[in-house]
């Protein structure tokens, strides 16, 4: 197992040594053989709330499940009764499209927010469907603010500062953040307690996450010194392939119990959810991809009452 606290080279080092055996043969695999290691406890009920525990969903590789887990994670906090702040930090507005949100008719998205000093959260704020769920949108305009924060004084700060006066009334903040490596996700990586990273079980997929936890290393160095990473999470996993079964293996055997025992399963349904602007847990809440993020929302509840 590599601590959250062991350095990146570590880290690459050990992906490089995964990726070179890959392709050998492990045998039959099931993902609870891996990843089951103890009870996740039911959340107990609260009435007191925040500051929030703020995470960033990152990952460069685009199409590993980022904001489909921000969306269905945000949403099963919520229905175990946490109050949960979604950000989008994607120009694409993948997030808010996703909740419902149209970013073409936004009259003020998170780039009015990072930009202007006038402009409050609560100008910005939108209200789910899901109680307790609320967004901060974003659309194309926020990738002129990557261009503009350059000249600014503390760039690596803007949304933290934007952040700071909310914290208090959420129990946790997720950011949607793009698939790159640019000024935004280093502003998310800055403000963020704990990075979670959606690992798709594709090989190409853990190629690219060494790169990211040198990223991840740097930040702590020198912004961040509090950033850790959250958890891996792998996504799209389909038991029947035996790449996949060996992907989620290598993973466990690099990461240890940084690798969530909840592993998200391919269905249909998640794009069917996209394009209803709703999550899976309110779209159809008996579903595996339901009951694999109320399961991800508990190992998360219980990782932060243990912190």
């Amino acid at each position: 197992m590599v601590g959250d606290g062991g350095r990146a080279e570590t880290w690459t080092s050990e992906l490089r040594e995964q990726q070179s055996t890959l392709g050998t043969d492990l045998g039959p695999a099931d993902p609870a053989a891996y990843t089951t290691r103890k009870p996740i406890p039911e959340p107990m009920p609260t009435d007191r709330h925040g500051p929030a525990r703020i995470i960033a969903m990152a990952n460069q590789k685009g199409g590993v499940g980022k904001t489909t887990t921000t969306i269905n994670l945000g949403a099963a906090l919520a229905e175990y009764g946490r109050r949960v702040l979604l950000v989008d930090f994607d120009p694409q507005g993948a997030l808010s499209v996703g909740l419902g949100v149209n970013p073409h008719n936004l009259d003020l998205s998170v780039y009015n927010l990072l930009m202007q000093d006038d402009v409050t959260c609560d100008d910005v704020l939108i209200k789910t469907d899901v109680a307790g769920l609320h967004l901060l949108p974003a659309n194309i305009d926020l990738s002129a603010a990557e261009i503009q924060l350059v000249n600014e004084v503390a760039r690596e700060m803007a949304l933290a500062r934007v952040l700071k006066s909310i914290r208090k009334d959420y129990d946790f903040i997720l950011i949607d953040c793009q698939p790159s490596l640019g000024l935004l996700a280093i502003n998310a990586l800055t403000v963020s307690h704990g990075v979670l990273i959606p690992l798709e079980c594709e090989f190409f997929s853990l190629r690219g996450v060494a790169l990211l936890l040198d990223t991840i290393d740097k930040v702590r160095e020198r912004l961040n010194f509090d950033l850790e990473l959250e958890g891996i999470l792998a996504t799209m996993y389909d038991s029947r392939t035996t790449h996949c079964r060996q992907v989620l293996q290598r993973v466990v055997e690099a990461f240890g119990d940084k690798v969530y025992q909840t592993v998200i399963t391919k269905t249909v349904k998640f794009p069917e959810s996209t394009v209803a602007g709703a999550p899976i847990t309110t779209l159809d809440p008996a579903s595996s991809g339901a009951r694999n993020y109320r399961q991800l929302a508990r190992e998360v509840i219980a990782a932060q009452a243990e912190r």
